[in-house]
């Protein structure tokens, strides 16, 4: 959006000196910069960053107008994040040439959506997924069957999907520092060391990884509503219901890592009479901005002195990502 920020250092997160970094571009992290790393910490070690604030609003867009381009054309594909994705091409090297599909599909992601796209191609999801790694920040590589070992052998254990700080840490100070290591190393001995989770990286780390692509399924809305035993109008009890159902639903955005986008209040009156009212919000799952929006709402559609049969919110627009705080 802005291309005046191409090759300087930048950070996206809060603006305050207890923020965090949510993302850094190249130029940042050359100087230490990752992301979660403290903004004080940050700016500490790169001086001249630029730093800005993050605009989910706009990376669900891209990451919606990704994802349709990829239902369009690919025959199965899982959707692990905003901006990560696996496909399953298999039994298409018959017709097109996986390779070929693949480099045309990137091509026309990048085309529709002038964002940087890497791809990693494998026979695993673990490899693709360290391919992928590789090929940033805007390339493709293709790990042939038969050479996925070699291929991760001289790379860092910190490529290995579910290595994170803490257990990367550990395997230095046993002595790994590439896959090669591990790869090495007899399947008993990583299990002596690390249990059920030794046995998941030695595997991953040999290419060992049959986990199939989960087809991805957008959930479009998550509600709740309740029907009164004795019809009401009682102002302090619907409003700790209204309360309580956000409290609800916003528990449930967050445990899926959704955001929403809309909110939807309906009443019914007890005369049978049913209203619905909704208003667009910037993408949350705060509890105390669902709760204002949904009070709002049910002040504008209430507008009759009639007792009430039932009330109800719904949450839609839904997206994947995270609510930042301030």
């Amino acid at each position: 959006h802005n291309r005046q920020l191409i090759g300087k250092p930048v950070l996206v997160g809060g603006s305050n000196s207890r923020g965090v970094v949510a993302a850094a571009s190249y130029e940042a992290r050359q100087f230490g910069v990752h992301s979660a790393m403290p903004v004080r910490l940050a700016r500490e070690l790169c001086p001249e960053a630029i730093l800005i604030k993050g605009d989910h609003d706009s990376y669900s867009q891209y990451s919606r107008l990704v994802t349709d381009i990829i239902r369009e054309k690919a025959p199965g594909f899982e959707k692990a994040s905003i901006d990560e994705f696996y496909l399953d091409l298999t039994g298409m090297d018959r017709f097109f040439g996986t390779w070929k599909w693949a480099t045309e599909l990137r091509n026309t992601i990048i085309k529709e959506s002038e964002l940087p796209i890497s791809m990693g191609l494998s026979s695993t999801k673990t490899v693709a997924k360290i391919a992928t790694g590789e090929a940033k920040p805007n390339g493709q590589i293709k790990i042939n069957f038969g050479e996925e070992k070699p291929f991760m052998a001289p790379l860092s254990i910190r490529k290995i999907p579910m290595v994170g700080e803490k257990t990367f840490k550990n395997l230095r100070y046993m002595g790994f520092k590439q896959i090669k290591t591990i790869q090495e190393m007899p399947l008993e001995a990583m299990e002596q060391l690390m249990g059920k989770y030794g046995n998941m990286i030695w595997k991953k780390a040999n290419a060992l990884d049959n986990s199939p692509i989960i087809p991805y399924h957008e959930q479009k809305s998550i509600s709740t509503e309740q029907t009164f035993y004795h019809d009401t109008a009682d102002m302090p009890r619907l409003h700790g219901i209204l309360v309580g159902m956000v409290e609800k639903l916003g528990y449930q955005l967050r445990k899926k890592q959704k955001l929403a986008g809309t909110i939807v209040l309906k009443i019914r009156y007890s005369n049978f009479d049913t209203h619905t009212l909704q208003s667009r919000v910037s993408h949350t799952s705060s509890d105390e901005i669902i709760s204002e929006k949904v009070k709002e709402l049910f002040a504008k559609v209430y507008d009759r002195r009639m007792l009430l049969r039932l009330i109800g919110v719904k949450l839609t627009s839904l997206i994947t990502g995270h609510y930042q705080i301030d």
